[in-house]
């Protein structure tokens, strides 16, 4: 009210009132109140340039080539990571391996003193036990008044001569004065029969002609005697032989065969 009282004298305050261009009380300007002397598009005082096909794929390319320059420091930078990976891992797989040496080398180290401690140790135990030897030879020397050592030591005594015993003697060959014929007959009978050892073989014939049974026809032939194995037929000669002499000794078996008249 006081502002009105103060402009009621103005010349033009009967004048109606211009809404002003622009942002009034918050409110946006539209499009059409944004066209310049340019036309549509283009703010009041300002110019954008028209580009042509030539300039759009120049634009292009270098839009291009810029995407494919990222893409390339990307896959170096990945190949460098990787590769600084592998060396991290290789480094550790080395510290890793020597670090196993060194303690395999610690391990056999400490078994070598082991052996040594022990050993050391066997030798200690062993010299004790040959000085209380000593010392408990010297107690019992001094106790019944001489060196142990120098008892005299029981003779030895020397091993007789070892009387041979009965087989070991060679064997002699046993004389038979007798002897066991069998004799086999052409009819599957056989006659046993003992005769001295120095008897001829003849008296064997004779046996066999006496006590063989008589053949159909009331005729004797002769009697062929033969060795059973090895087979040999005996000779009229051979009849005057002992039977010791023959090997018919100490037993033997003969088979009877006909004899064919000469």
């Amino acid at each position: 009210m006081d502002w009105l009282m103060e402009h009621e004298d103005d010349p033009d305050v009967d004048e109606p009132l211009e809404t002003p261009l622009g942002h009034v009380l918050g409110r946006e300007s539209t499009p059409s109140e944004q066209v310049g002397p340019e036309g549509p598009g283009t703010a009041a005082g300002e110019s954008k340039p028209v580009l042509t096909e030539e300039e759009r794929q120049e634009q292009t390319k270098r839009m291009l080539e810029l995407v494919a320059q990222k893409q390339r420091e990307r896959e170096e930078r990945e190949e460098r990571e990787a590769l600084e990976r592998e060396k991290q891992r290789r480094r550790q797989g080395q510290e890793l391996s020597a670090a196993r040496q060194r303690l395999q080398e610690d391990e056999m180290r400490r078994a070598a003193e082991e052996r040594r401690r022990e050993k050391a140790e066997e030798l200690a135990a062993r010299q004790r036990v040959r000085e209380k030897i000593e010392r408990d030879k010297a107690e019992r020397a001094k106790k019944y008044g001489g060196s142990v050592g120098s008892r005299p030591s029981p003779p030895v005594s020397e091993p007789g001569p070892v009387p041979s015993s009965p087989s070991q003697e060679p064997p002699t060959k046993r004389e038979y004065d007798q002897c066991r014929i069998q004799v086999r007959l052409p009819d599957g009978t056989s006659l046993t029969q003992t005769f001295r050892a120095r008897e001829q073989l003849a008296a064997v014939r004779l046996y066999v002609e006496l006590h063989r049974g008589e053949e159909p026809g009331g005729g004797q032939d002769p009697v062929q005697l033969l060795s059973g194995f090895p087979r040999r037929a005996f000779s009229e000669a051979d009849m005057e032989r002992p039977l010791q002499e023959l090997g018919l000794v100490p037993s033997a078996v003969l088979i009877v065969a006909k004899k064919c008249p000469s």
